[in-house]
């Protein structure tokens, strides 16, 4: 638990230095939220049946833009052979990393997404729902995001070939958290939704250190 604590505490620290890579996140999901009501109409009624998509589709884009130095920035310096080295698991070390970039990038998607659901017209019913859903969700996509960040470690084109890996992975997610807020929108119960949800954020738990370790192990060989 020490050496986890150090490790999120280290990137923490890191984020905090080049604080303009999480502005970035947020403003890219604030302007990209924020173009659509000039692609669609202002009509209210448009903007509250398309809201949830909008803003599901706007945070899993803004999410993706901080994977690809998720290990990158360590691989580069050298700091990723040494934890590979370190008495801390790899795995351990993995997840105290995926946690670091979800404090970073996903906590403030989920605190702007709020506001922006004003915006767009979501009706009061729907608000509980949608920060549930992505407290369950955002962790889920920087898991995932990991094991895609760590298999293209020292490829030159990483970004095009992350996004690639991970967006066919995202789709879960994406479907289950707009399904469980038009569900609550529509008076039907949405809690299959958020349990679905759950059930995808635990198994990205177990799997993804694993696997994203393993990539990284093999990248560094």
């Amino acid at each position: 638990m020490g050496g986890f604590l150090q490790v999120v505490g280290r990137d923490l620290r890191m984020a905090q230095r080049h604080g303009f890579d999480s502005l970035l996140v947020v403003a890219f999901f604030v302007i990209a939220v924020v173009l659509f009501p000039f692609g669609v109409g202002p009509e209210p009624n448009i903007l509250a049946r398309i809201a949830a998509g909008i803003i599901w589709v706007a945070a899993l884009l803004a999410a993706m833009l901080s994977l690809e130095r998720l290990f990158q920035a360590d691989h580069e310096d050298g700091s990723l052979e040494l934890l590979v080295l370190s008495p801390v698991s790899l795995e351990i070390a993995v997840l105290a990393k995926v946690v670091a970039h979800w404090l970073t990038t996903g906590v403030p998607l989920i605190v702007a997404a709020p506001l922006l659901a004003v915006l767009l017209n979501l009706g009061g019913e729907g608000f509980a729902v949608l920060l549930a859903a992505l407290l369950l969700g955002t962790p889920t996509l920087s898991l995932i995001g990991a094991v895609g960040a760590a298999l293209i470690l020292g490829s030159r084109r990483g970004g095009v070939l992350l996004s690639l890996l991970v967006l066919p992975l995202y789709i879960p997610v994406l479907i289950f958290g707009v399904g469980a807020v038009d569900a609550a929108l529509a008076g039907f119960a949405f809690k299959a939704q958020l349990l679905i949800l759950g059930g995808l954020f635990l198994g990205a738990l177990a799997l993804c250190p694993w696997a994203a370790g393993a990539a990284i192990r093999q990248a560094l060989e």
